[in-house]
């Protein structure tokens, strides 16, 4: 198949059908979204996040959310699974690492092998144990790793995973962790309330010789926050939000159509979302409105909103397992902890307690 380039092409349309009338089913098996995964490797998905010069087709930040937005609508679960190789590619593209460059990026394109990530432990989980979650003993070849990467999405099913771990000194690394060292185990997956799919649970890591050839940084004070990249979550995490609430929407819609009492409720849900969708995009190409973290709990807000409407509108028959109603409820409350920063959550809560303006 020839790859999508951009987000408007029908080609684009026809795999968001595909994956739409499939995440009900896999959703309800807890399946690993395999073959959803497969048809956006045919299209040439993972090459969206690889600069050409490493032969990716290197999207810009505009298409690429665009992209999110629209994937999220029609399979959250599949959408989030491919943030995961995106947010790998760019720490490495950002690294100065250039034979792991060289060496692995052409692969992550054509999607012949598996990144993910896990750095939630060196930013807002689990950053008050006294002990580091993943430390890292130095030595002569490189690092020895011990303890638990937390929140990996795919573990069971990443070639790679991006993480970091921190050294007795305080100092942190950030590497390119390769699943089939000695001592890497993929833990079973939790189980969520929603997204089970994609398989995110820990990783342990027991005496894994790591060499010095797989790390991107460190060993630095605050590796997060050296050079590009840095970010969790973002306006990616608005725009996956936004594509959810646009798929709730298009339900309440559909009802709105035959009960005329539902058509206020839905006009003004519309209108919110397109108020929002302006000012993501906005922020995409550098004139923001408003702050990230506000446009990230108002997407919060209209998702969580969206989906409940959704649910209200099918009335029971949406609470029965495999209606997508309720589907879009469970996974609408992923945004609630997903690289939630703290406004954000007081944000939710104050709206949740009638304390919001």
């Amino acid at each position: 198949m020839s790859p999508i380039r951009s987000p408007d092409e029908p080609a684009f349309d026809e795999l968001c059908r595909r994956l739409a009338a499939g995440a009900d089913a896999f959703d309800a098996a807890g399946a690993w979204p395999e073959e959803q995964l497969a048809q956006c490797r045919d299209l040439g998905a993972f090459g969206w996040f690889v600069p050409q010069e490493w032969g990716g087709q290197g999207w810009d930040d505009e298409r690429l959310i665009r992209a999110f937005m629209r994937l999220g609508g029609a399979c959250l679960a599949t959408a989030f699974v491919l943030t995961q190789p995106q947010g790998a590619c760019r720490r490495i593209v950002a690294s100065e690492n250039e034979s792991l460059k060289k060496r692995l990026l052409p692969q992550l394109a054509r999607g012949e092998v598996l990144a993910t990530v896990g750095i939630s432990h060196l930013t807002t989980s689990r950053r008050h144990l006294a002990r580091p979650m993943l430390a890292a003993r130095e030595t002569p070849s490189g690092f020895v790793l011990d303890g638990l990467i937390p929140w990996v999405t795919g573990g069971d099913h990443a070639d790679y995973i991006v993480t970091g771990a921190s050294c007795d000194d305080g100092r942190q690394i950030l590497a390119l962790l390769p699943t089939a060292l000695s001592g890497v185990t993929p833990l079973e997956p939790a189980r969520l309330v929603g997204l089970s799919s994609t398989h995110t649970g820990e990783v342990r890591c027991e005496g894994v010789e790591l060499g010095a050839e797989w790390v991107l940084a460190g060993p630095v004070e605050n590796v997060l926050s050296q050079g590009k990249g840095a970010g969790t979550g973002g306006l990616q995490t608005s725009a996956l939000a936004l594509g959810l609430a646009d798929a709730a929407l298009g339900y309440f819609e559909q009802e709105a159509t035959q009960r005329p009492d539902l058509l206020a409720a839905a006009a003004n849900l519309r209108a919110e979302h397109g108020v929002l969708d302006g000012q993501l995009m906005a922020a995409v190409q550098g004139a923001a409105v408003c702050s990230p973290e506000v446009l990230r709990s108002r997407a919060n807000s209209l998702v969580l909103r969206s989906a409940q409407s959704a649910l209200t509108a099918a009335k029971g028959s949406g609470y029965v397992v495999g209606h997508p109603a309720g589907r879009w409820c469970r996974e609408a409350l992923f945004f609630l902890v997903w690289s939630c920063p703290q406004p954000v959550a007081a944000a939710a809560l104050c709206e949740l307690a009638g304390l919001s303006d």
